[in-house]
């Protein structure tokens, strides 16, 4: 074959790309989040959907084991991880408890150019806070929708998030062909943001180390330094549960687990350099019965001298 054959081939190749409305930018990576689950075929299907719109996309799974119908956590959860991905992925999130309803289909772009792809329910209060907001638009479903599933209302996940963000991912759609532009608002579900006052540090249990049961905070490690807390010092901590009180003790501040009993609590700083709270080899949350999510606080104040 010679030179001249191959640009023929080539150029054939681009004109049939552009033909089928797919875009020669790169793709984008394309990752997925819900409380599905994966005892059924409700992810696969959602993965079909996304390989029908490019064989070539680069799909991953963030979680399918969000606790049904718990937007704080799918909330968390995609604050806890889009940080890592590049500018330019595709996060789709279906926890949507409000499906067939009023509730808007969205796509936020962050001012860090991470798109989200998610029911407006509760879903994107943390990203929007930590990443900001450019712009958001609602899904247009008479373009951006599985075809011929316009009679399926309650399988959105599928026919309009899955297929939306794969679309979006692969560049076949651009961010301005979602949909119309709303205002740069999203639906933010209530919480305690960190707050260091009067020498005593106020937050949220967000969510706990499932394997382990750790507490795990949203005050972070700059607010803790400003406490003054040094390694090895007691701290006062409380936690409850709206104003009901369901612990209170005082916990030393560590580096390592090993560096108290087994068995004996501790203060440290966790994967995220937020504050928690453990057990050595046990399970604070259980043993405290201990729960996670948006009415759920912990103080931290420094032991007074006597």
């Amino acid at each position: 074959m010679n030179f001249r054959s191959e640009f023929r081939i080539i150029s054939l190749s681009v004109a049939i790309l552009m033909l089928l409305g797919i875009k020669l930018s790169g793709q984008q990576a394309l990752v997925l989040q819900s409380d599905f689950g994966s005892k059924d075929g409700a992810v696969a299907a959602m993965k079909g959907v996304a390989v029908g719109v490019s064989g070539t996309l680069s799909i991953h799974d963030l979680t399918h084991e969000i606790p049904a119908y718990n937007i704080w956590e799918a909330a968390y959860r995609l604050e806890q991880t889009a940080g890592y991905w590049p500018s330019g992925t595709v996060f789709v999130s279906v926890v949507d408890p409000g499906v067939g309803t009023d509730r808007k289909s969205v796509v936020l772009k962050t001012k860090t150019g991470h798109f989200f792809v998610t029911p407006d329910n509760g879903t994107l209060t943390l990203v929007a806070a930590s990443m900001g907001i450019e712009a958001v638009r609602e899904i247009d479903e008479a373009i951006n929708r599985r075809k011929d599933s316009e009679k399926s209302y309650t399988f959105h996940g599928r026919d309009v998030y899955a297929y939306t963000g794969a679309r979006l991912a692969a560049g076949v759609i651009d961010f301005t062909d979602v949909g119309q532009l709303l205002p740069a608002a999203v639906v933010s579900l209530p919480y305690q943001a960190p707050v260091l006052n009067e020498n005593k540090l106020k937050g949220t249990i967000p969510i706990l180390d499932v394997q382990y049961g750790n507490v795990w905070t949203n005050i972070p490690r700059e607010m803790f330094l400003a406490l003054g807390a040094m390694p090895g010092e007691m701290l006062n901590v409380k936690i409850l549960f709206g104003k009901d009180f369901k612990y209170e003790g005082v916990i030393p501040y560590a580096n390592t687990f090993g560096e108290v009993a087994i068995g004996a609590p501790l203060i440290y700083l966790n994967s995220l350099n937020n504050i928690a709270i453990a057990l050595n080899q046990g399970s604070f949350a259980e043993k405290h019965h201990i729960a996670s999510g948006a009415e759920w606080y912990i103080t931290l104040e420094k032991v007074k001298d006597e």
